[in-house]
């Protein structure tokens, strides 16, 4: 653990981006909870305030940033991006790609508001935990969240009711769950409601699921940027038909999905799985005929190659689609990979690419994680919100930096140090001049005659602090 004895010059760099969304104090405090989450290890609010040993203060203030300060959150990410914006390097550019992620947050015991028991495809288990869907921005030169939302556990009750009062039967063989098998109950139910939505329009605002939330945060972007033209990517349990027709129909928004082979296409021949329909290409590929043509594509400054089947198919419940089918090794030995597109016209060059950049959302979450996404001990919804905006704030900060010509003056000053890396780099590289700051802050001390004992205290007991 280093600590604090002033805020990093990367923090200071970027906070007046901030100083209209906070009141004075907050925005110290701000300054503090950001300067914690990029330093310290322990990202909870109780050890971030205890880094701090110059201007030490009361934890209970950084709580109530969390907790009571009456900044808005979309303010918040409204400067955020702005800040991106400012530079070249992070700026949205015309081959920019959008794609759609969630990831969860688990947590140990169900005390945390609206925590639910959730299967972690990883551990292949159901764990406690909040649910994060992302709207992520992907180029070739920089990545970032655009806007995201926590999910919610449907309210069972307002969602049987609302449905009742729109005048939607349930069978009374499946009422009986509700007290025989509440699970089979809940899975009936949301089927029913997702199911009835096109002739109930209204029991839609009863309940937001993931792909509810993934609509709207698609919808409020558009909103704000009318006229622009966007692509939209995303894996392969957001690829649904009434998804794919809201990009399309609702947006006007073009998009990549990506489809097991367990989805059928429509042939001449009739109906066939994905996966049969690939094999009997690779099949006819390997007797001689060229089914499966070399594609490279431009990737974060490299390229990569794959081997590849692109044409118009129909597919059930989709209709006409541009499908490509995917190969990274030459003798097509890997296990294919299935993407569609609503634009017809595109070719496989196109649509690999596009697919590609769903990637650094996954890498967001994962990153995110080890900048405290997952580490808040906040029970209150709201606080956990806020705790999941500042941690984006970290985020995007560590990304501009290391697009920054300003920042690179400054730090090169300091440290002389290689100024280029990626994000864990930069937040190497932050805790560098923590470090830097620190060793002056003893050397100027030490120049004023105070004895090293003296100087050494406080930042003896800050690291020694429990907690």
């Amino acid at each position: 653990m280093l600590p604090l004895v002033e805020i990093p010059e990367l923090v200071q760099h970027y906070t007046p981006f901030f100083q209209g969304v906070f009141s004075q104090q907050a925005l110290i405090e701000f300054q503090r909870y950001i300067s914690g989450l990029i330093v310290s290890e322990n990202k909870t609010i109780e050890g971030i305030n205890r880094l701090f040993v110059v201007e030490s203060r009361n934890q209970s203030s950084l709580n109530r940033l969390l907790t009571a300060s009456p900044f808005s959150l979309e303010e918040l990410n409204q400067a955020r991006l702005q800040l991106l914006a400012s530079l070249p390097g992070t700026a949205i550019k015309a081959k920019g790609v959008l794609s759609i992620d969630d990831t969860l947050l688990p947590h140990s015991g169900q005390e945390f508001e609206q925590i639910a028991k959730l299967y972690d495809p990883v551990k292949k288990t159901y764990v406690w935990a909040h649910n994060l869907v992302t709207l992520h921005y992907s180029d070739d030169e920089c990545d970032y969240p655009l806007l995201f939302r926590l999910w919610k556990p449907v309210e069972l009750e307002k969602l049987e009711a609302g449905m009742r009062a729109a005048g939607i039967p349930f069978k009374p063989d499946k009422e009986a769950w509700k007290t025989s098998d509440p699970k089979k109950w809940r899975r009936y139910l949301l089927r029913a409601w997702k199911r009835r939505q096109k002739a109930f329009p209204q029991i839609a605002e009863l309940y937001d699921s993931k792909l509810s939330l993934a609509q709207q945060l698609l919808q409020e972007w558009v909103g704000l940027h009318p006229g622009q033209e966007f692509v939209v990517t995303f894996d392969d349990w957001y690829t649904e038909a009434d998804f794919c027709q809201f990009i399309e129909r609702s947006l006007g928004l073009a998009y990549v999905g990506t489809l097991n082979g367990k989805k059928q296409i429509h042939l001449q021949t009739g109906k066939e799985s994905l996966q049969a329909f690939a094999e009997r290409l690779k099949r006819e590929h390997q007797s001689g005929q060229t089914v499966f043509h070399k594609i490279s594509i431009p990737y974060k400054g490299g390229r990569e190659s794959y081997y590849t089947y692109c044409h118009n198919h129909q597919l059930a419940h989709f209709g006409k689609q541009r499908l490509v089918i995917n190969h990274r090794k030459p003798d097509l030995s890997d296990e294919p990979a299935f993407f569609i597109s609503n634009r017809l016209y595109w070719g496989a060059e196109g649509i690999t690419r596009i697919r590609r950049h769903r990637w650094p959302v996954e890498v967001y979450h994962e990153e995110g994680k080890a900048e405290g996404l997952d580490k808040y001990q906040l029970r209150d919804f709201g606080a956990i919100e806020r705790h999941i905006a500042l941690v984006a704030v970290v985020y995007s900060m560590l990304r501009a930096a290391q697009h920054d010509p300003s920042l690179h003056d400054k730090l090169q000053r300091q440290l002389e140090l290689n100024l280029e890396g990626s994000l864990p780099d930069w937040r190497r590289l932050t805790q560098a001049q923590v470090l830097w700051c620190l060793g002056l802050f003893i050397s100027a001390a030490l120049a004023r005659g105070q004895p090293l004992l003296e100087v050494m205290a406080p930042l003896m007991r800050a690291m020694c602090r429990k907690g």
